[in-house]
């Protein structure tokens, strides 16, 4: 059998052996074409992106915290400042077991359980990215013990910061304000201001007075530092540094000496002054007595020492120079008098005869004087310088209620003063609209005899008592109260002097202020209700003591304080200011459950003008009391 010899196709091999061959080339030149496709978009399209990453992983963005600015008195004298110390602070995102770490922590560091406290409340706060601290003001041995373990402690650190200072701690408290730790809502309000970014780094924020209200002078302007770090996160080099710029410095018009004179002559009292230069509206004292170590709030108060503040009795958080709403007493006489002049409801040479007490047309209900028996015949004049009750009882109902609050909100009574402090209050000044909206009553004649006299439903601070006196020290002409006068520059050193605003110009007849601010003057001499506190000035001072009733009397009852509880006892004003020819300074003083203004609040006042006024400080006053007889209005 023949075998029948197959032949090979060699065209037919060869062709698909190319064939083979381009597949395999076009596919491996098709995943080169994607390799290359794939790198083009890395290292092209794509290379900011991971140019961006790469850094982010080598380099790290470090805010600077600004120095923050510093608070001096007129003359220079430190209200504010910062001090460097050393903190110990962990890395909220680098530490997984904080209560383990404390305790190793705790046996080379002294740490307290208020600083656990405290800490524990950061981290419920924390934000991202931050370090919290567990330790401040460490010690050179502490910090010594710390950096010889730090390996054994990562994202735990000491750092350098700086911390704030009060050097007259509660002398200035409630005018100075502190700084505290940056909240929640702080956070919410930068960041809807848009100045979050500007608070990188920062724990810290005004939190009341003018550390609050001048904020944005005092922070500065955060710096940043690129700094290249390791696989660990520790610091290798600095790439870049942009500086910080500190906060701006504020001088005050405020008399650190005077301030603390002021403080002082309040003895264990509680009560407020304000002081204030009636030609420009310049605050130069400003006292709150009790006040408060602020030193408490920098870094969170403990709950111990919130309690023993809070529920004092003393109530030494209530800023009561600002908010602090009081029944004015007989210090609103000569505004009353002025009002009197002005619609022409009395004359200066009307007389009325004070038989002690005033009757109501119709009624049997008696207003009493405040001297039994009365002061006999009575003109405008003599009822300043005597405190008549029953003349501003006649007064007040014949000018009635519309005028009344016509004319006192002009001197801005019942009105904020716009001080630059935040949290003022507005007193009150009743009117008939007022009474109907609050206690949908109707106004009764009964209700404007109280006002006459400054008590009823009027209230005021001393703040409002001091800008009223000072504008009409200065014949009607109000300025705006500042305690700011000018603001110094970090940068360039160059002040800005804080503009003076007139408030008003009442255009007051020149010889209705000439009777009342004679009147006022007469009140400090022989025979007047404060006599004995102006006693050897070389300087005259014109003045107006007051009396606010804390708790009613009966009508036939007689005020004996020895008898009532001394909460209850009334409170003592004086408003004055001096020379009474050309006033260089204008106050008010309350003191609470003093008494008398003659006897307890002018003699306050004296201390501050003389030592405002001669330059020196002044010598214990002998005993003070009312030569021109015991004021109760």
């Amino acid at each position: 059998m023949n075998k029948q010899v197959e032949l090979k196709n060699h065209q037919q091999d060869i062709f698909y052996f190319r064939l083979r061959l381009a597949i395999s080339i076009g596919f491996v030149l098709t995943l080169l074409g994607i390799l290359l496709a794939r790198l083009v978009y890395l290292q092209v399209v794509r290379h900011d992106y991971y140019q961006t990453l790469a850094e982010s992983n080598r380099i790290s963005i470090v805010p600077i915290v600004p120095n923050r600015g510093l608070i001096l008195d007129r003359n220079g004298v430190v209200l504010a400042h910062n001090y460097s110390g050393y903190t110990l602070e962990i890395n909220s995102n680098r530490t997984t077991d904080f209560e383990a770490t404390i305790n190793e922590l705790s046996t080379l560091v002294n740490i307290t359980p208020k600083d656990r406290k405290r800490f524990k409340k950061l981290l419920t706060e924390r934000r991202n990215s931050e370090t919290l601290m567990i330790r401040n003001r460490l010690t050179d041995e502490e910090v010594a013990r710390f950096a010889a373990q730090q390996y054994r402690f990562p994202g735990v650190e000491i750092k350098a910061r700086l911390f704030r200072d009060y050097p007259y701690s509660d002398k200035t408290a409630h005018l100075i304000g502190y700084i505290g730790r940056i909240n929640q809502t702080d956070v919410d309000q930068l960041e809807e201001n848009d100045l979050a970014a500007n608070y990188r780094g920062s724990d810290y924020i005004g939190k009341t007075g003018l550390e609050q209200s001048y904020e944005s002078e005092l922070h500065g302007t955060t710096g940043v530092e690129q700094v290249e770090v390791d696989s660990g996160g520790r610091s290798v080099r600095m790439l870049s540094r942009t500086p910080p710029a500190s906060g701006n410095t504020l001088v005050l018009s405020i008399d650190a000496k005077l301030q603390e004179i002021a403080e002082q002559s309040f003895g264990s009292y509680r009560g407020a002054l304000v002081a204030i230069d009636p030609n420009n509206g310049e605050v130069l004292a400003f006292v709150s007595k009790p006040g408060y170590d602020p030193s408490l709030f920098i870094d969170g108060i403990d709950t111990q020492s919130w309690d023993e503040l809070n529920n004092s009795p003393d109530v030494p958080l209530n800023n009561r120079a600002l908010r602090g709403q009081y029944p004015a007493g007989s210090t609103v006489k000569p505004f009353m008098a002025m009002a009197g002049l002005h619609y022409k409801t009395r004359s200066p040479d009307r007389t009325i005869s004070d038989p002690g007490y005033f009757n109501l047309p119709g009624s049997s209900h008696q207003y009493r004087d405040w001297k039994k028996g009365g002061h006999g015949s009575v003109d405008m004049f003599k009822s300043i310088v005597i405190s008549c009750d029953t003349y501003y009882y006649g007064l007040a109902t014949e000018m009635g209620i519309d005028n009344i609050f016509n004319f006192m909100s002009r001197f801005g009574f019942g009105k904020k003063t716009g001080i630059d402090l935040e949290g003022e209050t507005s007193g009150l000044l009743p009117s008939q609209e007022w009474k109907m909206k609050r206690y949908k009553e109707k106004w009764y004649v009964g209700d404007t005899v109280s006002v006459g006299i400054g008590q009823g439903y009027s209230l005021a601070t001393p703040m409002q008592l001091a800008f009223a006196t000072a504008a009409l020290a200065n014949n009607g002409i109000g300025f705006k109260p500042h305690l700011v006068r000018e603001v110094r520059s970090s940068r360039s050193n160059e002040s800005r002097l804080i503009e003076i605003k007139q408030a008003f110009d009442l255009k007051l007849d020149p010889a209705h202020l000439d009777l009342v601010k004679r009147a006022m003057a007469a009140v400090t001499q022989p025979g007047g209700t404060a006599a004995g506190a102006a006693a050897g000035t070389p300087y005259r001072i014109a003045g107006k003591t007051g009396t606010a009733q804390v708790i009613a009397m009966k009508q036939d009852e007689k005020y004996d304080a020895s008898k009532i509880d001394e909460r209850h006892r009334d409170h003592a004003w004086f408003i004055a200011f001096a020379p009474a020819e050309q006033p260089k300074i204008a106050l008010a003083v309350l003191v609470e459950n003093g008494g008398h203004g003659g006897s307890t609040a002018a003699p306050i006042a004296r201390k501050v003008m003389d030592y405002f006024l001669l330059g020196k400080i002044p010598k214990p006053l002998p005993d003070i009391t009312d030569k021109g007889g015991e004021e109760n209005d």
